[in-house]
């Protein structure tokens, strides 16, 4: 660098200074060269990166005030260009040229992800789509709104780099078998913000859908994200649990890995839901276990081990088909919704999602007038309750959930003016309305469900009480039935009961969350009737006496009928009502507007609710 004092520049010229400290370590154009606008004048060097000193301007190089190797100054004069324009005044500078095609970082990027898309694999397509199946990535399609889902973890591949060529676990073992990212679901509804979802769907073309190391790591990251930003889970949970072909790390039974304590944990604070089609084994079916509902197809088999595991376990020799199939699982309660192929159980799976994402504008209200005719006219009469369901709920609302399952009792999911509510119905049908050990498993478990996530609780009660008797009580009835007591206790969401029939004893108040008086309010249809237990046998047990005094036969059958018409009277809702054992009678017609002045009470006092649940039951 020259020792002589730099020059003030002359107005006419423009002076490049260098932007930092820096050393010289290219002269990019030299005295006298003609440069545009944009061109490198003198590259520099600090703190590892390169600083590009172009021109301003089109014009002529005229000096340069340092070489190769020299140690500059922030400020300092680096060299003069005379601007080809008469005024010499500064042409403001171009924007950088764009090269022709696509550099080559870039393109490397493009055509590596281009291999974990379908299109890059599709024999193993045309395969799936043989069976009747969609793939992963065509299911996280449906799923989320168009052009919201962002990827995570796209390129990763198995941890089988010591026994496979990079080319090949590129080629096939894309995302390491599971697709990740976040997305929105009803954007149109809820709006950007509140539709956002966290999706992860185990991708049965690669290794059978199999839990690997890497996307063991990238689940783990998703349900991080998903706990810090409480942000709901969808998981297509397909695949045969871990994989043992992952030799790159040297782990031994890698027991000690998180995802399950991870996935668990989002229970009570998000809503949770898995889908499955086809296989889903072990560890894929631990997770899936694990979630607040489940959605499945027919072709779905489901199982804590596959045919290698029970065949290994010396406990015989099955196809997979004979493990957990859906009509089974469905029945005894681990599938809550059945749906026939993959379209449907992401149709279902949206309409689910929507009920945690708030408020509707848009509703259509059924039929009310038709709630009067819903309890026949004979008392003895059994009849179903989804009537009233349907006849309350917004049209075309009602989510049924665990219908195969505990069908002593109704639970789903509905909407009343546009407000997302959990409805509990008994079933008439199924034992005259008794509360069974798995409807009373049923009932406690959404109770849990609807409290966690905030979801007010309608239950429409007839019922004559608990389920007695020797049969009963060998399935540990007791424990099972107290599980609504507790359940109801520890709810913070808001209650609102109808009697639409019998409200019998331990049972009745175990659909009222504890008691008549626990709700947010208990009303009635004029049809209902009311006791500490069966009218029936009420009057057998109290007037016994009375009824042995009595000649057996026709006189005795007559007092008896006397004294059961004249509980019914004493159990009938008016007189309910006039004694505040209940808050109402109302017409059936009514039961919406009661459900809103209700609804629009409790959405002053939601502010005031405690966030998130310990846990709900996967049971």
């Amino acid at each position: 660098m020259s020792d002589a004092p730099p020059a003030r520049p002359a107005a006419s010229l423009l002076g490049l200074r260098s932007p930092v400290p820096a050393h010289v370590v290219e002269c990019a154009a030299r005295a006298g060269d003609t440069v545009d606008a944009g061109q490198p004048v003198v590259v520099l060097e600090a703190m590892k990166m390169e600083h590009v000193v172009a021109a301003e301007c089109a014009g002529v190089v005229v000096e340069l005030r340092c070489a190769v190797g020299d140690q500059v100054s922030e400020g300092e004069l680096l060299a003069l260009v005379a601007p080809r324009d008469a005024g010499g005044t500064a042409v403001p500078p171009a924007r950088a040229r764009g090269r022709a095609g696509v550099r080559d970082d870039l393109q490397r990027s493009i055509d590596r992800h281009a291999l974990t898309l379908d299109a890059a694999r599709p024999d193993a397509v045309a395969k799936r789509h043989a069976r009747g199946q969609r793939t992963a990535r065509e299911n996280v399609a449906d799923l989320c709104d168009e052009g919201s889902f962002v990827e995570y973890g796209a390129l990763a591949v198995a941890a089988q780099r010591s026994r496979r060529t990079i080319e090949d676990l590129r080629a096939n073992t894309p995302a390491d078998g599971m697709v990740t990212g976040i997305g929105s679901v009803n954007a149109a509804l809820f709006g950007a913000e509140r539709s956002r979802c966290v999706v992860m769907a185990y991708d049965a073309t690669v290794l059978a859908g199999t839990q690997g190391m890497r996307n063991h790591a990238k689940t783990d990251r998703m349900l991080g994200i998903a706990q810090t930003q409480r942000l709901p889970v969808v998981l297509f949970a397909e695949g045969g649990g871990g994989r043992p072909g992952d030799v790159d790390a040297p782990v031994v039974a890698g027991l000690d890995l998180g995802t399950f304590a991870a996935f668990a944990r989002l229970s009570g604070h998000v809503p949770v839901l898995g889908i499955v089609s086809g296989r889903c084994f072990a560890g894929n079916a631990a997770l899936l276990g694990c979630c607040d509902a489940i959605v499945a197809t027919r072709d779905a088999n489901i199982g804590m081990g596959g045919p290698a595991m029970v065949e290994g376990g010396g406990l015989g020799v099955f196809r997979p088909e004979e493990i957990g199939p859906s009509e089974v699982q469905h029945r005894n309660g681990v599938i809550d919704v059945l749906v026939d192929d993959e379209a449907q159980a992401v149709g279902v799976a949206k309409r689910y999602l929507s009920m945690f994402q708030g408020r509707v504008e848009s509703w259509q209200a059924p039929d009310t007038l038709a709630l009067r005719d819903v309890v026949p006219e004979n008392r003895l009469r059994v009849y179903d309750t989804r009537a009233a369901m349907t006849g309350i709920a917004d049209l075309d609302s009602l989510v049924e959930l665990r219908s195969g399952f505990g069908v002593g009792v109704h639970t789903a999911l509905a909407r009343i003016e546009g407000r997302p509510v959990g409805m509990l119905a008994s079933n008439p049908l199924h034992l005259s309305g008794a509360i069974d050990a798995d409807a009373a498993d049923k009932a406690a478990r959404f109770l849990q469900l609807c409290d966690a996530h905030g979801l007010p609780i309608v239950s429409l009660v007839d019922t004559p009480g608990f389920m007695v008797g020797p049969t009963i009580e060998e399935r540990a009835q007791v424990r099972h039935a107290s599980r609504m007591f507790v359940a109801g206790a520890a709810l913070r969401v808001p209650v609102f009961v109808i009697v639409l029939r019998k409200g019998y004893g331990l049972g009745a108040m175990a659909m009222a969350a504890g008691g008549f008086h626990a709700p947010s309010f208990t009303v009635s249809w004029p049809t209902g009737e009311f006791g500490a237990m069966g009218l029936e046998g009420a009057v057998r047990l109290g007037f016994r006496k009375e009824l042995e005094a009595v000649p057996e036969g026709e006189e005795r059958d007559a007092l008896y009928r006397r004294l059961v018409a004249r509980q019914y009277e004493k159990g009938e809702a008016m007189n309910m009502a006039e004694t505040l054992e209940i808050d109402a009678v109302i017409d059936p017609a009514q039961t919406r507007p009661w459900l809103v002045a209700g609804l629009d009470a409790a959405s002053a006092q939601a502010a005031s609710r405690p966030a998130g649940a310990r846990f709900v039951d996967p049971w």
